[in-house]
């Protein structure tokens, strides 16, 4: 290395380094991104239910019974009803409200 030159090697070296470097940097991003928007997919998923209510099916001995859609005494399995059909499902003799949740709460009333 005459006068203080670098040899080719030695900036290859240097420049896999900086690349490897670089990589680690956008594999972080990459999961902070991931992370973010699973958030955001969970997030818009707890607001979709809460506009949502769900019905839980009559067990043996039970009746049906009416929760909103965050209500999490019931993991609802089957998807979710809009208002209308919480009116309806309400109206029904065999159909309860959930005494925790309190799914005609606005409903009736909205």
């Amino acid at each position: 290395m005459p006068g203080g030159d670098i040899s080719d090697l030695d900036k290859n070296r240097a420049l896999v380094d900086w690349l490897r470097y670089q990589l680690r940097q956008a594999e972080n991003r990459v999961r902070e991104l991931e992370v973010q928007e699973e958030q955001e997919r969970r997030r818009k998923e707890r607001a979709r239910a809460e506009q949502a209510w769900k019905i839980q099916p009559k067990r043996s001995g039970e009746t049906a019974m009416l929760h909103r859609g965050g209500c999490t005494l019931f993991k609802n399995e089957l998807g979710f009803i809009n208002r209308e059909e919480a009116l309806i499902a309400l109206a029904e003799p065999d159909i309860e409200a959930c005494k925790i949740c309190a799914p005609e709460t606005g409903l009736v009333d909205g």
